[in-house]
């Protein structure tokens, strides 16, 4: 890539991005750090937030480490915050708000996880320099002690965070086998900040990958949320494909590498998803917010599931040619197990498993041979998630072909004028039957029963087919679908 953000910085780059953010926030972290002082505690300006200054991601989130205990935290944030909350008290973690800061401190600890556990042991710890050496990566094992701003770095991460580089504090075996879900976060760090891992942190991920087994399915939903949101999704996920970590938590990705796509115009289908999600992402603007909108996990993640379904029905025909008939319902079938599997919402699961299916529809409308009640249709069937599909549907054009791509590009701006005219006129959106359930049962001389739910359904088709229609229109074609269905029902004996 050639995104200014993953090039290397250099040293004295990185110093004055701390001193304009200390500059930023030294109000703040000097009150609090002698206020702690006073108290006869260490406090300092931990992880990410030293991170982010390094690298000139300003945040108003404040991350601190404490050789005091959360009582002894809460109450000396008592009189100085504008409110005080309890973040994770087993965790030794109090939270404030402090103006527009938000502030977590978290007392000095040390955990580590019991091989057939899922949650870690918490111990809490007695020296800053023995807090960030349980941290995950050298580049989050930074600190500034406060208030005197005195810059710790016992791991080397400053000259890791100029080389844009993951490394861990100490050995990578130790640090995944005490938390498994580091390897996760090593993926999601690549793609969040463009950096590089080293290639001992490779070597024991994939080494270690069947320990993420251990992780509960939401933790590992979160790291992926975050990793696919990020700005380099590629760099993460690639890394979890090649070190075997995607076998685990998302498998259905690295089964695409084993499939040709049917056109050949990719190394195989994997290398093709990657590239819809990366034009899934130039396209996100149409969601609202403009170019700097932010990312849309839904739209990203259909992107990457879409093809799913082909391994499954990849078959061989004649000639060679290779087929993938209805992976688009399967795709849809494996979206949702997979999502169900890692503790997804309900909402996030429909959305994501309907854009599957949807994918491929966009192929029949050909040159624009679709009639209205085609279009109709397709704007019922993609419901709320209409602009996605938009998005969905054009990221999938990845040919080399500019012929071709630009002839795609043509008809779908063509279908969607179609589908703006015909919303215009006929409030596509909100398509209802011209008659509701009370004046069906009035013309049929009916009460409440399955015949009005057919009769409604008759009627929505009705509208589908020719569009909208008259409450005369829609009466007189009512009571002929219940005549020829009254006919057609055989006589009681």
């Amino acid at each position: 890539m050639s995104d200014a953000s993953l090039q290397p910085l250099t040293i004295v780059e990185i110093q004055a991005r701390v001193a304009d953010e200390l500059a930023r926030i030294g109000s703040v972290i000097d009150e609090l750090g002698a206020r702690f002082a006073a108290a006869g505690e260490e406090l300092a300006l931990v992880g990410g937030p030293v991170r982010d200054a390094m690298i000139g991601r300003l945040q108003n989130d404040l991350d601190f480490t404490t050789s005091a205990r959360p009582d002894v935290t809460e109450r000396l944030l008592a009189g100085w915050a504008d409110a005080v909350w309890d973040m994770g008290r087993d965790f030794g973690t109090i939270g404030c708000r402090k103006g527009p800061w938000q502030v977590e401190i978290t007392t000095y600890r040390s955990e580590t996880y019991d091989p057939a556990s899922r949650k870690p042991d918490v111990d809490f710890g007695d020296s800053l320099e023995g807090d960030l050496g349980r941290r995950d990566f050298s580049v989050n094992a930074m600190a500034v002690r406060v208030p005197g701003r005195e810059f710790v770095d016992p791991f080397g991460g400053i000259v890791d965070l100029a080389e844009r580089v993951l490394r861990t504090p100490g050995a990578p075996e130790d640090s995944f086998s005490d938390d498994p879900l580091r390897m996760m976060r090593a993926a999601r760090f690549a793609a969040q900040l463009g950096f590089s891992v080293a290639p001992e942190v490779v070597e024991a991920m994939t080494a270690m990958a069947g320990r993420i087994e251990i992780i509960s399915a939401e933790r590992v939903r979160d790291e992926l949320v975050k990793l696919v949101c990020a700005p380099h999704p590629r760099l993460g996920l690639t890394l979890l494909v090649e070190t075997g970590l995607a076998a685990h938590v998302l498998p259905e990705l690295p089964a695409l590498a084993l499939e040709r796509d049917e056109h050949h115009r990719h190394k195989d289908v994997y290398e093709h998803t990657l590239t819809v999600l990366e034009q899934t992402i130039d396209l996100e603007h149409r969601l609202g917010g403009g170019r700097d909108a932010a990312p849309d996990f839904i739209s990203r993640f259909a992107a990457l599931m879409h093809d799913v379904g082909k391994p499954r029905t990849r078959r061989f025909e004649a000639g060679g040619v290779v087929t993938f008939h209805h992976h688009d319902a399967v795709g849809a079938k494996l979206t949702r197990k997979r999502m169900q599997a890692l503790r997804f919402s309900n909402h996030d699961i429909e959305a994501v498993s309907r854009l599957v299916e949807l994918h491929l529809r966009f192929h029949g409308y050909g040159s624009g041979e679709w009639t209205d009640s085609a279009v109709r249709r397709y704007v019922r069937d993609a419901g709320d998630q209409l602009e996605r599909l938009h998005i969905l549907t054009r990221a999938d054009c990845t040919t080399r072909n500019q012929r071709k791509a630009d002839r795609l590009r043509r008809t779908y701006d063509a279908l969607e004028e179609r589908i703006a005219r015909l919303s215009e006129e006929e409030e596509l959106a909100a398509i209802r039957p011209d008659l509701d359930g009370n004046r069906i049962m009035e013309v049929l001389g009916i009460g409440p029963g399955r015949e009005v739910g057919q009769a409604y359904a008759f009627l929505l088709e009705l509208r589908m087919d020719e569009g909208p229609q008259t409450p005369e229109q829609a009466e007189a074609a009512l009571r002929a679908w219940w005549a020829g269905r009254q006919d057609q029902e055989p006589p009681t004996r």
